[in-house]
């Protein structure tokens, strides 16, 4: 089975691979492995791409690669917008009063 091309990022364009967790929730990764990543993935007997996070109890096995979930470089996602009718108090704070 040959693997499948990386999807695309709706928010950056940019290629994420889609794997699905222990928790069967669906996690988007960067399709590239990272030393520095915080997920293990692998393809399990049916060939889907599977993750999860490695602990001091189960840490990387030789058939898992390190990658970095892509909502932590996603640039799209790095600046934050924001949040309607929500004030950030730093801002109320540091205005100034006009008399």
């Amino acid at each position: 089975m040959t693997p499948r091309p990386p999807a695309t990022c709706p928010d950056c364009r940019r290629p994420i691979r889609w794997t699905t967790t222990e928790a069967g929730k669906h996690l988007a990764v960067d399709p590239d492995p990272h030393p520095d990543g915080n997920t293990a993935i692998w393809r399990d007997g049916t060939g889907a791409t599977r993750s999860r996070r490695p602990t001091t109890e189960l840490p990387l096995c030789g058939w898992e690669r390190l990658h970095k979930p892509h909502i932590a470089t996603c640039p799209a996602r790095q600046t934050h917008l924001p949040l309607h009718g929500v004030t950030r108090l730093d801002d109320h704070r540091n205005r100034k009063r006009t008399p």
